[in-house]
Order: C-alpha cells, then sequence, then structure tokens
C-alpha cells in the first residue's frame, strides 16, 4: 500500500511540475511537399498562445515539435485529448488529415508525418510570415494511433532529423511497420492496450517493439485497455472495436490517463531534457499497478579506459572530466591528459542534456592503477533471468565488492569475492527474487570501480 501511496504522489507531483500556464492557439495551415508533385497536407495545429483561440500569437519562446497520425477513417479531432494534454505544456502538435478514406496510403501517410517535422522546423527557422517564426526548436517526436501509429514507424525509419517516437495501439501497415522498425533508431517508445482486438498487441505492437533498432525503447502496456480509448469517442473506431473481442475492462479516462502519464514522462525527457523524468519513467515501469513493460535502454554508463598518456571516454554527446569530484576547466573532449595525481572520472551526456557520471580511475604517475581491466569485465547472459555470470581477472590478490542497484540508487544485493592475482574469475551471481527491470551491477577492488547496466526480465 506504501508502494501506491508513494506513485500516486510521484504522479501527481510530476502532473504539477510540468504543467504551464499556456492557453491553446489552433490555425489550419495546408503546406504543399515539392519532393512529391507539391501534395498538399491540410493540418490542424495547436500550440502554446498569448490568448485561447483561432490563430493568435504564440507565447514567447521555442518549443518542441510534436507532429499525430491519426487511426484509420478517424479525424483529428478525435485526438482533442492529445492536444488538450500537451499543448498547455509547451509542445507544437501538427495534425495532418491527409489519408483519411477507407483506401488509406500508409506510406505517403507516414511521409506526410516526416515532412511536417522538417517543414515546421523550417518555418520556424526562416520564414517571417509564419506564425511560428522563432518559436520552434530543435527536438521533435512522431506520435500517432492505430494506423497512424504504424505509420509513424514508416516515417521514423531512417530519420535523424527525429529526437523520438511514441505509438498507440500501433497496426501493422503495409509496406510493414514491424519491417520498417529495423530501421529505426531513434528512442522510442510502444504503447497498447492488453484488450485490443482491433490491432492485438501479440501481433501488432509487440513485433514492432522486438524489431525496433532503438538503443533505447520502451513497451508500456495498459492492463485492461483497449484500442479506441486512446482518442475520444469515434464512431468509426467504435463499430470496429465492437465486432470483436475482448473489450476494455477500465474507462477511457483511465486508459487516457495513464497513456498521458508514460507518454508525458518521456516527452518531458526526451524533448525537454527533464532529467527527474527519466528516473520516474523508470520507476514507474518497475511500480505501476496499471501497466505491463519491457524496457532495453543501452545507453551505458561511460567508461574511462587508458590510451598511452591519456585517458579516453566511450563515446558520448558530450563529455566533462573531473579530478576528484571536482569537474576540471575545459575538460570536455573525449580524451584528457591528466596533469595531476587523483581520481578521475567523467561526465557524458547522449540524446539528451541529463549527464551519466563514469567509473573512477585513480592516475599515478606511473599511469593507471587498474589491476582489473574494465574491457575484460564480462556480465552475461545480459538481460538475465534467475542468475548472471561475472568474469574477471585481478593482476593481484584483492577483495572484490560486487553490488546491485536500482536505477533510484537503493541497493538491492551485495557480495564479497576474493580473487587471487592472475586466477580467472567466473563466479555466478544469483538474481532470484529480484524484480524484473533495469539495475546498475558495479564490481570495486580498491579504487577500481566498474560498472555495468543489468536488465533482470
Amino acid at each position: 500500500m506504501k508502494k501506491l501511496f508513494f506513485l500516486f504522489v510521484f504522479l501527481m507531483g510530476s502532473a504539477i511540475v510540468w504543467a504551464q500556464p499556456y492557453n491553446v492557439g489552433h490555425v489550419q495551415i495546408t503546406y504543399n511537399d515539392p519532393a512529391r508533385s507539391n501534395r498538399a497536407i491540410q493540418t490542424e495545429l495547436y500550440y502554446p498562445a498569448t490568448v485561447a483561440g483561432e490563430s493568435t500569437p504564440m507565447v514567447n519562446g521555442q518549443f518542441p515539435v510534436i507532429v499525430f497520425g491519426h487511426g484509420f477513417v478517424m479525424v483529428w479531432s478525435a485526438y482533442s485529448n492529445i492536444w488538450d494534454n500537451l499543448a498547455p505544456q509547451g509542445y507544437i502538435l501538427a495534425f495532418p488529415r491527409t489519408e483519411g478514406n477507407v483506401s488509406p496510403n500508409h506510406a505517403e501517410f507516414g511521409a506526410d508525418l516526416a515532412f511536417l517535422v522538417a517543414k515546421l522546423q523550417s518555418e520556424g527557422a526562416t520564414n517571417s510570415n509564419s506564425i511560428f517564426y522563432n518559436h520552434v526548436n530543435t527536438k521533435s517526436a512522431i506520435m500517432g494511433h492505430s494506423m497512424g501509429g504504424g505509420s509513424s514507424f514508416l516515417a521514423t525509419a531512417n530519420n535523424t532529423n527525429i529526437t523520438t517516437m511514441i505509438s498507440f495501439a500501433a497496426a501493422n501497415t503495409t509496406p510493414s511497420s514491424i519491417a520498417a522498425a529495423q530501421q529505426v533508431s531513434v528512442p522510442s517508445l510502444v504503447i497498447s492496450g492488453q484488450n485490443d482486438c482491433v490491432a492485438p498487441p501479440a501481433q501488432h505492437q509487440i513485433p514492432m517493439y522486438d524489431s525496433l533498432a532503438s538503443a533505447c525503447k520502451a513497451y508500456v502496456e495498459i492492463l485492461g485497455g483497449g484500442h479506441c480509448y486512446f482518442a475520444e469517442t469515434n464512431f468509426n473506431c467504435s463499430f470496429g472495436e465492437g465486432t470483436c473481442t475482448p473489450n476494455p475492462t477500465i474507462t477511457r479516462l483511465e486508459q487516457q490517463d495513464a497513456a498521458q502519464d508514460f507518454a508525458g514522462m518521456w516527452l518531458a525527457y526526451y524533448l525537454k531534457d527533464d532529467c527527474a523524468a527519466w528516473t520516474n519513467f523508470q520507476d514507474s515501469l518497475q511500480n505501476s499497478v496499471r501497466v505491463a513493460s519491457q524496457f532495453a535502454c543501452m545507453q551505458q554508463t561511460p567508461t574511462i579506459t587508458q590510451n598511452g598518456n591519456q585517458l579516453q571516454s566511450t563515446p558520448a554527446s558530450t563529455y566533462q572530466w573531473f579530478l576528484n569530484g571536482n569537474p576540471i576547466n575545459g575538460a570536455t573532449a573525449q580524451t584528457y591528459i591528466p596533469l595531476q595525481n587523483g581520481n578521475y572520472t567523467v561526465e557524458v551526456t547522449y540524446s539528451t542534456l541529463c549527464p551519466v557520471g563514469s567509473n573512477t580511475i585513480n592516475w599515478l604517475s606511473t599511469g593507471i592503477v587498474n589491476f582489473i581491466a574494465d574491457e575484460q569485465f564480462m556480465v552475461y547472459p545480459n538481460p538475465a533471468n534467475d542468475a548472471c555470470m561475472l568474469q574477471f581477472t585481478s593482476l593481484k590478490d584483492a577483495v572484490v565488492t560486487i553490488t546491485i542497484t536500482d536505477m533510484r540508487g537503493s541497493l538491492v544485493l551485495e557480495r564479497r569475492i576474493r580473487a587471487g592475482a592472475g586466477v580467472p574469475i567466473q563466479h555466478n551471481l544469483n538474481l532470484t527474487g529480484i524484480e524484473t527491470g533495469m539495475y546498475q551491477l558495479t564490481l570495486q577492488a580498491e579504487s577500481v570501480l566498474i560498472t555495468r547496466k543489468l536488465i533482470k526480465q
């Protein structure tokens, strides 16, 4: 009961933090894509405005773009729950009205979604006559429901202009969105309804999730949720869902609340660099009683190694080196040449501005005291079930401490083993009783600290 109470407090607190006092403006614009014979893309746009209403000015600031694809024979107005939730938080939302007939072209619809991201960013940067001029930043997301969810995969495949993707009850398309997922490398969140009989998760969303090439991806299945409840009431969707079973066992509001909570945290992290949202997202995956989930994020803890007379970090987007816990002025490259003895670490960022810390290396004038080589420390299998094997060799006698902590930093498991000099160690680590999720596994011997991400499934 305590866990549920704290989860409720966290979700309520998160909603308060994210809520912004923005009014919602609306404008309808038809854009033309010159790469496809000036294809007309009629688009409904909702944005943070100084005053609510039609074509009202945007508030000061630059905001991320979210392009949302509608479901089969559904209209953009069925997704008022999406713009009513996200536009006040400081997002620009675009809803293309194309391919709304009974014979939609999924490839064209996916191309429309991708085009609108690039078009709106161009409008914000170069078109002084646009309502969005100087109001669009470089972050973007493609989202969609049902057919639009499947088309989101088509839009995002091989597309480096997109920051992240979120799909709701995505339906496999023609061409196949399951196949397209293999070309999607951006962080992706796949949300489904457990009782979706229109596009059942086992045949649609789960194969898409499994096929994703994303370095960071999550699958969230809302327990008791259906297909149509991700949107507002829509006759065409409801009619289709009414012809199959199982039916949803939760309300539309309950399903939308769950979807908005998880999507909101994901967007806050990837589009607004909200580091706390990322911690909250992972915490919710583990603790929420509303969903079942899978999670695989390979944004590994950076590792420092010696390269001649310098230290080198594994690749990342940005770097900041530290000596004895203090930032080193100007040390912002992938490599650093130590000028004095001490403990060196590096903090890096990947796709957001949120820093990730490395292992610690103790540098002496004679080199690195690192008698357990980081690159030789192996953990397998990973993901693991009830056990995993640790393999390493110490260059001298040592007592090695092995710890597992959850993503909040709480200690889950601790073991100590003796390692003899030059003796290969293979230690079977029992994971029975540890809940599924992502953890940090740490091996420590004297000043040597080596970390790995461990996934328990």
